[in-house]
């Protein structure tokens, strides 16, 4: 939609016209370049007789190396796609380090609720002793920290997973998070917050084939079940994902949101065991979820405007503003407040637990 200049002589400041139309390149740019790197993981996998899970960690950095090169190309640019410290909305990294943890211990209480699944108050989240996972041997018990009794055990082990989720897991989920919800959710603005999550969503799961089809996260599992299903899990929390990086304008936020869920996702299946795996894990059907009840409460309390200046213009409020912002739309279609003529977006379409591949911690690999 073409805007007038405004006269300059009424004193208002000239309107600098409307956003440049960035095309389907830099979207192209983008997947493609994840294509070729997770291919080339794959083949160096195949031949190097290597599981692509040992790669994991490795793995987790295709999307930031897809995103550094969309950038290259001149669109968008590094601080547009939120790389940046977001020094005036610090409580929104708390925020991000504090809400997966309280997400995972309502998911525990829903898979509680399941028949068949017991809860398990001694269980050690650390080496797996007292679980299914434990080694039937206990020479074969690997070392690690013993921990106190029920509740000590827990809140030993929510302290540790913040500490390694806002430091190492960030470190390993940053090389997920700014391509995801950086370069792709600016790239994929135009469509709105609810597309455009959908659509990294669903390029975030399957972007985890390669790990999944191995059988990470879902080890009983037929593979392409395993695919879908972790495809469904990273579509729910997609829009979570999308929220905490538009109100922290930085994607240093979902990097600690998603380490920080790597790292305690592991409780969920330790405290409460028995039931299929698709259904008790933090990427399975609890994990979906409490992360659509999540979305349900942003769609009801209002989704931030989402448009290609998201992590560059600062509200009045300069972040001391609440989890509502007077930009919000009271509904799940509210959309981008920028218009384009004529100017086409390239579709996009993918770790989550993320349970990501490789993070400390993580038994659900977003």
């Amino acid at each position: 939609m073409a805007v007038t200049e405004r006269d300059s002589g009424s004193g208002s400041r000239p309107d600098p016209g409307p956003a440049p139309d960035p095309g389907r390149r830099p979207i192209a740019v983008f997947l493609g370049s994840l294509v070729v790197l997770s291919g080339a993981f794959v083949l160096v996998s195949q031949a190097l007789d290597v599981s692509m899970v040992a790669l994991a960690p490795a793995y987790m950095f295709t999307p930031m190396l897809a995103g550094i090169a969309t950038c290259m190309v001149g669109s968008p640019s590094f601080e547009a796609a939120g790389l940046r410290f977001p020094w005036q909305r610090l409580r929104w990294l708390a925020i991000a380090a504090i809400v997966p943890i309280a997400l995972v211990l309502l998911g525990i209480a829903i898979a509680l609720a399941l028949p068949g699944v017991e809860f398990v108050p001694d269980a050690n989240p650390f080496t797996g002793e007292g679980t299914e996972f434990a080694p039937a041997d206990p020479a074969d018990q690997p070392e690690g920290p013993s921990l106190p009794d029920w509740p000590f055990n827990l809140l030993v082990t929510i302290v540790a997973a913040l500490i390694t989720g806002a430091t190492i897991n960030a470190v390993l989920a940053f090389g997920e998070e700014f391509g995801w919800r950086g370069v792709f959710l600016t790239e994929l603005s135009p469509y709105g917050f609810w597309p455009a999550s959908a659509a990294i969503g669903v390029v975030w799961g399957l972007w985890h084939a390669p790990v999944i089809l191995e059988g990470y996260n879902y080890p009983t599992t037929d593979p392409l079940v395993g695919v879908a299903v972790m495809t469904a899990a990273c579509l729910a929390m997609s829009p979570v994902y999308t929220y905490i990086t538009i109100r922290a304008k930085s994607v240093i936020a979902p990097a600690i949101f998603h380490g920080t869920f790597n790292a305690f996702g592991t409780t969920l299946i330790v405290f409460a065991q028995g039931g299929s795996e698709l259904v008790v894990n933090p990427v399975g059907a609890v994990g979906i979820a409490v992360f659509g009840l999540a979305a349900v409460a942003i769609a009801v309390r209002g989704t931030p405007s989402l448009t290609r200046e998201w992590a560059l213009v600062e509200d009045e409020n300069s972040g001391d503003d609440d989890f509502g912002d007077s930009d919000e739309e009271s509904h799940f279609g509210s959309e981008s407040t920028t218009e384009f003529d004529g100017g086409d977006v390239g579709e996009g379409g993918n770790n989550g637990n993320d349970g990501d591949t490789g993070d400390t911690g993580n038994t659900g690999g977003q």
